[in-house]
C-alpha cells in the first residue's frame, strides 16, 4: 500500500489550483494530492478543531466505525457522523469495508497571509 500525502492550500485563484492538479495527474510518479480553499473563512469553516481531532485520531489507524470513533472522542454519534460526512466529502476520509479511514500518512497545510495593499 503506497503512503499517500495531502497538501491543503489557501488559493484565492482557483483556476491556478485546477491547472496544478492537472499537471500532477499527468506526472509519471505519485506527486501527492491537493485540497484547496479560496479563503481562510472557508478553510476554518470546514476544518474545525473537532474535525481535526477526528483526522488525527484516524490517521494511520485503518478503518474504524463511526460509533467507535465517537466513543474514543467522547462525543455524540450523530455529531461525529455529521463531521465524518463533511470530511468524506472533502476527501480527507474514505469509506472502507470496516468503516471510515483517513488514507493519508502525511497532511501538510500551506497558506500565507499578507498585508492588504
Amino acid at each position: 500500500m503506497k503512503k499517500r500525502t495531502l497538501t491543503i492550500r489557501l488559493t484565492p485563484d482557483w483556476r491556478s489550483g485546477l491547472r496544478a492538479a492537472a499537471r500532477k495527474s499527468q506526472a509519471k510518479s505519485y506527486q501527492g494530492e491537493e485540497l484547496a480553499f479560496e479563503t481562510p473563512a472557508v478553510f476554518f469553516g470546514k476544518l474545525t478543531e473537532r474535525r481535526w481531532e477526528l483526522v488525527r485520531l484516524l490517521q494511520g489507524k485503518g478503518a474504524m466505525s463511526i460509533r467507535e470513533l465517537a466513543r474514543r472522542v467522547e462525543r455524540d454519534v450523530k455529531r461525529v457522523h455529521e463531521d465524518v460526512s463533511v470530511l468524506t466529502e472533502l476527501g480527507l476520509f474514505e469509506r472502507e469495508e470496516g468503516g471510515i479511514a483517513c488514507p493519508f500518512a502525511r497532511i501538510h497545510v500551506d497558506f500565507e497571509l499578507a498585508a492588504a495593499a
